[in-house]
């Protein structure tokens, strides 16, 4: 049985990451990673009876000792934060690494998983936006590979499978819409979190369903389908397609197009992640088209969606905007699920920082990291500055 590690499994993908790995009977898990959930850590702990874990810090590493214990399952070694999932992401019996984790904090560990030659399993998208050139770089001189499991670039890679970068013309993002797709600007800028969160095709986690309703979950995707493709900004499309049902497309030269279709379950680009280029009997729903009836594909309005606007900025700017549209985002969104900040205020904190930011350099890991910190630092300033008033 082959090795695998999770970063991330108490999240959305990794829970769904386990439930592959339960049906395919094909790995063994070496090692998990998870934050601060240590009641639904300790579960998968005792089930799956990994070697390594890593949380967040000694309290959490307390509370998880004391929930195995409950359950009669053994402690595994435990590690702390950072030390931790670089651990997780390298343990030597890992071929496989399902990289899940939200936000900047999977950089690290991804890029140390990929310099020791393992499968990236990649659902973060940001280690790519933060750091696209230092990780394709790394994969291309220790063999990693790279395989997507975000639905849409999962599509691009499937679609693409045995053709050569020459006979492409462009790639095809879907995007649902989120939950205000119909809504005019000015009903957009004041909506609630709990509004937001209300996401009408897929169920994940909060931050990443805030993107999915600003668009800044397709933004991201277009600098990381940039960096796993090798395609210019301008051969990156996306349209607003409501069903979910045709998760990408790709046009080549003689204008054919290919569409990879299914259901909305993760478990499919995990399996394809995990089993490529092999194809097992997947545990999902087949997809019913007759039921589906129709599809609809609409242009996006970027007016009233600007994120998406400033992510194709950030990447015809450079891979330091990139770093900072990122941060920016993440600074913002966490304001605004704290109710401390607008939804329309989330743009704003975005593109303010990535005014403020002159293009620097950002070739090594500590370069990567001064230019996050800097964006942190300044857009938490920024909305602080857009405070609502109670």
């Amino acid at each position: 049985m082959k090795g695998i590690s999770i970063l991330g499994s108490t999240g959305s993908i990794g829970c769904n990451s386990l439930k592959v790995i339960e049906h395919l009977k094909e790995f063994r898990v070496v090692a998990l990673a998870a934050g601060r959930n240590m009641p639904k850590f300790a579960e998968q702990i005792a089930k799956f009876r990994p070697q390594l874990v890593s949380v967040d810090d000694q309290d959490c590493a307390e509370t998880l000792e004391r929930a195995l214990h409950k359950f009669g399952a053994a402690v595994p070694k435990i590690e702390l934060n950072s030390n931790g999932l670089i651990a997780v992401a390298t343990h030597e019996e890992a071929k496989t690494v399902i990289s899940a984790t939200v936000g900047a904090v999977g950089f690290v560990p991804t890029l140390r998983a990929i310099e020791a030659g393992k499968r990236i399993a990649l659902a973060n998208k940001e280690t790519l936006v933060m750091a696209g050139e230092l990780m394709t770089a790394a994969a291309e001189r220790s063999g990693a590979e790279i395989l997507p499991v975000d639905s849409e670039h999962n599509a691009i890679h499937q679609c693409l499978h045995g053709r050569g970068r020459q006979e492409i013309r462009r790639i095809i993002l879907t995007a649902s819409g989120g939950p205000f797709r119909e809504m005019s600007a000015a009903a957009i800028a004041n909506v609630k979190p709990e509004d937001a969160l209300r996401h009408p095709t897929w169920r994940m986690g909060r931050k990443i369903t805030i993107d999915s309703a600003t668009l800044m979950n397709k933004g991201l995707e277009v600098i990381e389908a940039h960096w796993l493709f090798d395609l210019s900004s301008d051969r990156i499309d996306v349209v607003i397609h409501p069903q979910s049902i045709v998760h990408s497309m790709v046009e080549l030269n003689d204008g054919s197009i290919i569409a990879q279709l299914g259901g909305a379950d993760m478990k499919l680009p995990i399996q394809y992640a995990c089993s490529y280029p092999d194809r097992w009997e997947a545990p999902v729903a087949r997809l019913d088209l007759m039921a589906v009836g129709r599809l609809e594909f609409h242009a996006p309005d970027l007016q009233r969606f600007p994120c998406l606007r400033l992510a194709y900025r950030a990447l015809e700017s450079g891979p330091s905007h990139a770093i900072v549209l990122n941060a920016a985002n993440e600074v913002a969104v966490a304001s605004y699920l704290d109710e401390k900040i607008s939804f329309g205020s989330i743009p704003r904190v975005i593109e303010e920082s990535m005014d403020a930011h002159s293009a620097v350099a950002v070739a090594t890991v500590e370069e990567v990291r001064e230019v996050d910190r800097w964006a942190r630092l300044y857009s938490q300033n920024v909305a602080r500055g857009l405070e609502l008033k109670v």
